[in-house]
This record gives C-alpha cells, structure tokens and sequence, in this order.
C-alpha cells in the first residue's frame, strides 16, 4: 500500500534513509550521512512531498518530490529491494507528475540501472562538492498523448 507520509512517522523514515543511503553508497564515509542527518529530517523531507509504501503495516520504503519535479529521494529497505517496492513508487509519482528529474552518484551503479529502467535518461554529469563524487542528472517525461 501507498500513501502520504503521516506526522509522527519520522523517526521510521530516518531509520530506512540513513540503513539505504550507507548500504548503497559505500564509497562515501558514513559520518557523512550521520551529519546530514539534521537537514534531511527538518528541512528537505517537510519540504517534499513525501509518499511511504507499507507492507504488513510497517513501512519498508519511501520516494520524496520536491517541487513537484525533482525526486529527492527514493529508498527501500535492505530485505525489500528487488521486490518491486521501488518501482511502485516510481510508478505513483510518475502518474501524478508529467516529468521528473533526479541526481544519482555514478558510483551506485544499481540505481542508475533502476533509473533508466524506469525510463530515465541521464541528461548532464554534475559534481556534488560535499561528497566529492560525480552524478548524473536524469530525467523522464510523461508520453504526450496525439
């Protein structure tokens, strides 16, 4: 099941961003992520729009649009990648939203496969300065219909 995030759910959140940014991004120190931390909590998850996939009640994964176009984040719990949790998420944005962009690390080469699976394509290299680690920008638009 899919729906909005609901207040009080943060600590949950956190919980599966900081397990999923670490395990898939083992070429960045993960004092990093603790240190960012703070910003993701109170800054750029209440600035998103922010839906949660639940299994059996528990949530196991989550996908965050900032400004109804950049997919700030898009994690799944360990045990429930693969499973099409990911996908399903990307789905219910994709249907409310007629294009969306990202930024991945090039070095998290799963999600750039996932990424263009979904139908990304990667529009520019960028440079994040904190990390010291190239991204691609990607970016999807909706089919237009004749």
């Amino acid at each position: 099941m899919i729906r909005r995030l609901q207040p009080g759910e943060m600590d949950e959140l956190i919980e599966i961003w900081l397990a999923s940014t670490i395990q898939a991004h083992p070429f960045i120190s993960e004092n990093y992520w603790h240190e960012s931390e703070s910003i993701v909590r109170n800054v750029y998850i209440p600035q998103s729009a922010t839906w949660v996939y639940l299994h059996q009640d528990k949530m196991v994964g989550f996908i965050s649009v900032l400004d109804s176009l950049f997919i700030g984040a898009l994690f799944v719990s360990e045990p429930f990648i693969g499973k099409g949790i990911g996908q399903a998420l990307m789905e219910h944005v994709k249907a409310l939203y007629p294009s969306l962009s990202l930024e991945v690390y090039q070095k998290n080469h799963r999600a750039v496969h996932f990424y263009h699976h979904q139908g990304f394509r990667i529009e520019e290299s960028a440079w994040q300065n904190e990390t010291h680690h190239p991204t691609w920008i990607m970016s999807w638009q909706a089919e237009q219909m004749p």
